[in-house]
């Protein structure tokens, strides 16, 4: 997919781009920053509801755009026949009874510390609809579509949720979205939904952080200081545009101004922070550590999410990178892209994740999510040796932050076509998700009309959770 694609997509929805850095420091350009900021260090408009006690304090969402093969990954089918059970092999796992595709040889030895929902199901075969259901637990707007892009009528983000209900730690924002928004070239309407604060507000988007992290040269834009501006001068600029602010507002002392000077504040206090800085320093971290997780986009990704969920984030969505070969959507050439292209990547990011926050004592209060749109048909096409979209049965990884591990939950029939014990909805998955997070079943929150929403859209699989 072309690179302007995405450019405009993340310029569009709270994206913050490598513009240039006078720009940024202007008036003008941190009020536009404060669309997708505010928010996330906003303590006074947090819900009427506050988190009840739950074990994880903090996620890690990686969300596998494109939608992964069950069969090919944590439900494989080996005596189903050819056709359905493709070239791949199962191995075993410290689990009894539980076995995975064989490239994922660095997950396998873990399985001990996931749970592995294999009867996840919905009817919704549009990549953008049902991005919304699995990101927010809830039907989007217009259903089974991939022609309607985000829109203020969503439902929030989990990431949104957390930013609503948390105050910030250690002045960083409370939910971290990377690389980019996921976005499809060949959906009309581009961004899939659900991935922003949606009837919340723009106030509580995440904090979008585009690139890859893994180039020498890359940072985030929003903290980079104009070339040759010291903090000293940075520090003279905020006091000059203060001022100029506080004469402003004298003659402007409506609520939309004095919003807008709470968002620049908090946008300076971003740029002039170090801590902030160093928590976005992948440059901190040792090769071997870099290296174990994956020198590529999805593999520094997921270990910068380790790095600012341990300083004080509390969502981090890392969403399966722009591969330039349509993600995980494997309608030709499935299982060499598989092998080759996607699981090595995502194996080796999870499993050095799972082992980094168990050796750093965080595993216990770090929910980790591993989950597609939707699954893949059973029958293997002919002609490009694909797979086609199947909602009706997939399968999901949880783990950490109060997940029972070594846990399988559901079963799918036969082929995995559809679940044949313990059907589990998006909505129940997303609930699961909010209630070890500690958003319990009752919470709601306001709608801009003062409507009271319930933040889960289905029951949470209370067997998984200790």
């Amino acid at each position: 997919m072309p690179a302007a694609g995405s450019t405009n997509v993340c310029s569009e929805f709270g994206g913050l781009q490598r513009c240039g850095r006078r720009s940024v420091l202007t008036a003008g350009a941190l009020g536009m920053l404060g669309l997708g900021l505010p928010g996330l260090w906003s303590s006074s408009a947090r819900a009427a509801v506050e988190p009840s006690a739950g074990r994880a304090k903090r996620c890690i969402f990686l969300f596998m755009w494109g939608g992964p093969s069950q069969l090919d990954t944590f439900d494989m089918k080996p005596e189903a026949p050819a056709e359905v059970r493709g070239s791949f092999r199962s191995v075993a796992t410290p689990v009894p009874g539980l076995q995975v595709c064989e490239h994922f040889q660095n997950l396998a030895p873990l399985m001990d510390r996931v749970a592995v929902v294999r009867s996840l199901t919905h009817d919704d075969p549009a990549h953008l609809s049902s991005a919304h259901t699995v990101l927010t637990g809830h039907l989007p707007p217009v259903n089974k579509s991939d022609d309607v892009p985000p829109s203020e009528r969503d439902t929030p983000h989990v990431g949104s949720v957390i930013a609503r209900l948390r105050s910030p730690q250690n002045g960083l924002p409370s939910a971290v979205t990377m690389p980019w928004l996921a976005y499809h070239p060949s959906a009309p309407g581009g961004v899939a939904p659900g991935q922003h604060g949606g009837w919340l507000g723009r106030t509580f988007d995440p904090l979008l952080v585009g690139g890859d992290p893994g180039l020498p040269d890359w940072s985030v834009p929003a903290l980079a200081l104009q070339d040759g501006l010291s903090s000293l001068r940075f520090g003279d600029r905020q006091r000059l545009l203060s001022n100029i602010e506080a004469q402003r507002r004298n003659l402007d002392r409506t609520a939309a101004a004095a919003r807008l000077s709470v968002q620049q504040e908090r946008a300076f206090g971003l740029l002039a922070s170090p801590n902030v800085r160093t928590a976005f320093d992948l440059q901190g971290e040792p090769d071997d550590v870099r290296d174990r997780y994956g020198r590529n986009t999805h593999g520094q990704c997921v270990l910068l999410a380790r790095r600012l969920v341990e300083r004080g984030v509390q969502l981090v969505s890392v969403n399966w990178h722009n591969d330039g070969h349509s993600f995980w959507d494997t309608h030709g050439n499935n299982f060499n892209r598989l092998q080759n292209d996607l699981i090595p990547p995502a194996d080796r990011a999870l499993a050095a994740l799972l082992s980094d926050l168990e050796d750093r004592g965080l595993l216990d209060e770090t929910l980790v999510v591993w989950v597609g749109e939707f699954g893949r048909k059973p029958r293997i096409s002919a002609d490009g040796a694909g797979r086609e979209h199947h909602p009706y049965c997939y399968s999901g990884l949880l783990a950490g932050g109060g997940v029972r591990g070594g846990s399988i939950y559901g079963r799918s029939d036969a082929t995995a076509t559809f679940p044949a014990e313990n059907p589990v909805t998006p909505h129940d998955f997303n609930a699961t998700v909010m209630q070890a997070l500690g958003i319990g079943p009752e919470a709601t929150l306001p709608d801009r009309t003062g409507r009271p929403i319930p933040l889960h859209g289905g029951r949470a699989i209370s067997d998984l959770l200790t």
